[in-house]
């Protein structure tokens, strides 16, 4: 039984801590920009998108063993391309900020959400490849249930996050007027949809700042001996 992260200098952990100083400086962006509009909501998300993309496709070969690679490269995958329609101005509109959030939370957050789901049900059964011979591969442990929670957890934020902005109408528009200070704006629902993702990008961040920090146990490969031949296949000699 040999450790599968013995060899690597970068773990899951600084994949975790990587993408939440990113979202952390999304939600910072968006918390003190003045600006709530598609076009500086949509380069927030482009920028955010694509460094989040970018670390977790390197974590393919620098951070995940073969047989557990498959999360990071969907996820890293679906995340770069939706930062990169987010650098189109011709997509940088409210319909375009709506649809192209919306359509990567929803991918993103169920392709996380079931990577972290199948990982908490642990290695899976040694199989038989025909009747009476074993699977000589080597089983390989899905990593530590922590970080398949953290998984399950920030893929039920990114799912939230679609269905949140689904339910706020594009179109919207509220004017009101602060009497004591003569002021007089219009809340809009890109407004609000730009609030939101500051707000997702913020939980992200602290949940996966404090996961990144937190101790875990190493994930393991184990490598068992091939089953033996039954008896009546030996040679005779």
């Amino acid at each position: 039984m040999t450790s599968a992260s013995s060899a690597r200098t970068f773990d899951v952990r600084h994949v975790q801590l990587a993408r939440a100083a990113f979202a952390a400086l999304a939600a910072v962006m968006i918390t003190f920009s003045p600006d709530h509009s598609a076009q500086v909501g949509m380069s927030v998300f482009s920028g955010f998108a694509i460094a989040t993309g970018l670390v977790l496709l390197l974590s393919v070969w620098l951070v995940h063993p073969a047989g557990r690679r498959w999360p990071a490269a969907s996820l890293g995958g679906v995340t770069l391309v939706a930062g990169m329609a987010g650098g189109l101005m011709p997509l940088r509109t409210v319909t375009g900020f709506f649809s192209v959030v919306i359509a990567w939370a929803l991918v993103s957050g169920v392709l996380e959400l079931i990577a972290g789901w199948r990982a908490m049900r642990g290695p899976r059964a040694r199989r038989e490849i025909a009747p009476g011979v074993a699977d000589v591969r080597p089983v390989v442990d899905p990593g530590p249930r922590s970080d398949a929670r953290d998984g399950v957890v920030v893929g039920a934020v990114g799912v939230l996050l679609g269905i949140a902005l689904a339910l706020v109408p594009a179109g919207y528009a509220l004017t009101y007027r602060v009497e004591e200070a003569g002021m007089t704006g219009t809340l809009t629902g890109i407004i609000i949809a730009v609030g939101i993702f500051g707000v997702y990008a913020a939980i992200v961040a602290v949940y996966l700042g404090i996961a990144g920090f937190s101790p875990r146990k190493e994930a393991e490969v184990v490598t068992e001996a091939p089953a033996s031949a039954p008896a009546d296949q030996k040679d005779p000699a």
